[in-house]
């Protein structure tokens, strides 16, 4: 069977959808062990950089109901290897405010938090070094970037193209410490029978996890099962092994019973990563018809004490405009912070935030239309890989998106425009993301009666991975949506990367369809075509990354159009109107995509205009670590969104593709809300998020 197009595009409802209204989807911390359980809590650090001197555990052991208080003194040793955070109580050795210092076990979760109040512990401890600049002298260039990207690239005569330039920007950006926040509190449940570890948990990917508890307790891939059908959110947080699944399985092990380990929300600001900060100095030149000479985009960011993470922040610019003359560099500060983590679209969020403001600018100083500016620096090739394009219609998103949000003849004035109080101004900005596919294992099984079980280790962390690779398997196969049994979410199903990078469906979905076609070969070879009565177990597999990788540069792209409001008064921001046009391969579910892609957006006008993690530089600890400071979007301050997306086929990228939409909708975004803010008020705000403080910064009154 070759057509794939009965399911797949169709606006089909969330299969999982009835399940999650009902409450009977369970999530990690209402999973049924079949025997009591109990429960974690833990003491953190309250210095940054130091070793502890005395932990004092007598108080807290004696408190009815506790059964151990594990500390650096007598919890079990873990194996060799393990990275960053994750050698939980080995040392006395403190690199982080909030780390884990001692961790009470007790037969409900209000004994094991008022245990904790009990324990005594203090340190010697160093000033916190926690404050990131762009001219601290230990920066340092890392060996690669997140993802195998290079650290810096370097084409042509930069300097010598920009101190020739018709038109020239050089300005710096900044972007925040911001943390995830999923729904879902991160959460691991674990037993041990005999040697055999069973670990219930909020991840995006159960055989990401594994590996990890191998290394630490010392398994062979037997001993550990991984378990999370449904997860409620993620956004790159769980899309690795942190502290919480270690110590619920050691707190098991020692305790011989089901322990269940939820972290705090406020715990989830130190324990689980963070989008890194950014400084990031944007530099362009173009000549007299705003065609680019020159591009330089310099970052600086923060890693931790104990694990080096480097985001790809500039390499975005590196594929999005043509310019002969390029360069891209990237350096880290080693500080006393939590170790930082992916967060939706790591890297290209706050990249594009920097290159896209950049753009606006520099279409001010040229005096072109910022759409017409992007589209006469549309690259035919990719411009520093020399290779072509799968597809590539970025020119057609920002065209679509004009003519969608009515954008034709707009002033390019800014600050002309007022409704009463409010001062009303329009922006734009480019999006992308690239499109890549990972290793990924699958098993179908074929029934007797026509049924059709299809089992991989993908994750649903919200986007609708349940209903969509039941599509896929339905069209893959040439039957009905309900001959489909889905199993995901479990380390014992064959093997399937996490989800994140938008290669979850990508991955997962090639696969199925790869499988389905050797079910579908088997079945005509052996058996003529039908499905004999005793059934037929097929495992197939994708093998990696695209056998066009190399060859053709791979990308989604899409162009943000906004409206933004600004109380004169107050330096209140609203955003009555947006659309949003993508072109990002094909699309399995019109339903779920356009929740995707809306999510996305939401995230970077949150992300534009509230996120933000304050760090105390006095004290080294994040002051808003919760949801009651930690400001995020909510209807109030985003009105119609327009979601469009065009019609794309790739046939290079993968078997059906899909480029990938997880990720797209929040690059560039919170450019295209900054770059409005700017034309409705003639104020450029570069540091964000741009909250009513920074109006007045701006106007000189604050």
């Amino acid at each position: 069977m070759t057509t794939m197009d009965r399911l797949i595009g169709a606006g089909v409802e969330r299969l999982d959808g009835p399940a999650k209204v009902r409450g009977t989807a369970p999530y990690a911390y209402e999973q049924d062990p079949g025997e009591p359980i109990c429960h974690v809590a833990v003491v953190q650090s309250t210095v940054n950089h130091g070793r502890i001197t005395r932990l004092d555990p007598a108080a807290a052991e004696a408190m009815p109901g506790v059964l151990a208080v594990l500390t650096p003194a007598n919890a079990p040793r873990l194996g060799e290897g393990l990275a960053s955070d994750l050698p939980v109580l080995q040392s006395l050795d403190v690199h982080y405010q909030g780390q884990i210092v001692a961790a009470v076990v007790a037969e409900s979760s209000e004994i094991a938090k008022a245990a904790v109040g009990a324990v005594v512990v203090e340190y010697s401890a160093a000033e916190p070094d926690v404050a990131l600049s762009a001219d601290r002298p230990d920066l340092y260039a890392p060996e690669q970037l997140m993802a195998g990207f290079d650290t810096d690239s370097v084409i042509g005569d930069v300097d010598g193209a920009l101190a020739t330039a018709a038109a020239t920007v050089d300005a710096t950006y900044s972007t925040p410490t911001q943390h995830n926040n999923p729904i879902e509190m991160h959460t691991s449940m674990a037993r041990w029978d005999e040697d055999r570890l069973t670990l219930w948990d909020a991840n995006q990917g159960p055989h990401n996890i594994v590996n990890d508890l191998m290394t630490a307790f010392g398994l062979e891939r037997g001993q550990v099962r991984v378990i999370s059908p449904y997860v409620g959110g993620a956004f790159g947080s769980k899309a690795f092994t942190h502290p919480n699944q270690i110590l619920a399985a050691m707190a098991a092990k020692v305790v011989g019973r089901t322990v269940v380990f939820e972290l705090t929300r406020q715990q989830m600001f130190s324990l689980v990563g963070h989008r890194t900060p950014t400084i990031q100095r944007v530099r362009l030149g173009a000549d007299a018809e705003g065609r680019l000479t020159a591009i330089s985009h310099e970052v600086v960011e923060h890693t931790s004490r104990i694990n080096e993470f480097a985001e790809q922040t500039a390499t975005a610019t590196r594929v999005l405009y043509a310019a002969p003359h390029r360069r891209t560099t990237h350096r880290l500060a080693r500080l006393d912070v939590p170790p930082p983590t992916i967060m939706r679209a790591p890297g290209e969020t706050p990249g594009l935030f920097a290159l896209e403001s950049a753009m606006d600018e520099l279409a001010h100083a040229a005096g072109i239309d910022p759409v017409e500016l992007r589209i006469r620096n549309e690259p035919e090739r990719d411009p520093e890989r020399d290779v072509p394009w799968s597809s590539r219609n970025l020119v057609a998103c920002l065209r679509t998106g004009a003519e969608r949000f009515g954008w034709a003849g707009r002033d390019l004035r800014p600050g002309v425009r007022e409704d009463g109080r409010w001062l009303v101004g329009t922006g734009v900005a480019s999006a992308t993301y690239p499109a890549r596919r990972r290793k990924a294992e699958c098993r179908i099984t074929g029934h007797g009666d026509g049924r059709w079980t299809v089992e991989i280790d993908g994750s649903d962390i919200g986007t609708g991975a349940w209903t969509a690779l039941t599509q896929i398997a339905a069209d893959a196969l040439g039957v009905e949506l309900g001959a489909i049994e889905l199993r995901i979410g479990d380390s014992d199903l064959p093997f399937a990367g996490g989800a994140g990078g938008s290669t979850g469906l990508a991955s997962w979905g090639s696969a199925i369809v790869l499988t389905a076609r050797d079910v579908r070969r088997e079945l005509d070879e052996r058996w003529g075509g039908q499905l004999p009565a005793d059934g037929v177990v097929v495992k197939g597999e994708v093998p990696g990354p695209s056998p066009h990788a190399q060859d053709w540069s791979m990308h989604a792209f899409g162009a943000h159009f906004v409206e933004v409001r600004v109380d004169r008064d107050t330096g209140e921001v609203r955003l009555p109107r947006a659309s949003s046009v993508y072109a990002a391969g094909t699309i399995v579910n019109a339903r779920t995509a356009r929740s995707q892609f809306l999510g996305g957006f939401s995230m970077g006008v949150s992300m534009a205009l509230h996120e933000e993690s304050v760090v105390d530089e006095r004290f080294g600890h994040y002051v808003n670590h919760d949801l009651a400071e930690y400001h995020v979007a909510t209807n109030a301050d985003i009105g119609d969104i327009d979601i469009h997306w065009l019609e794309e086929h790739d046939a290079y990228v993968n078997e059906l593709g899909i480029k990938g939409i997880g990720e797209i909708g929040i690059t560039g975004a919170a450019a295209a809300v900054a770059n409005a803010y700017w034309h409705a008020t003639g104020l450029r705000v570069r540091d964000l998020p741009i909250t009513p403080d920074k109006y007045f910064r701006e106007l000189g009154l604050g």
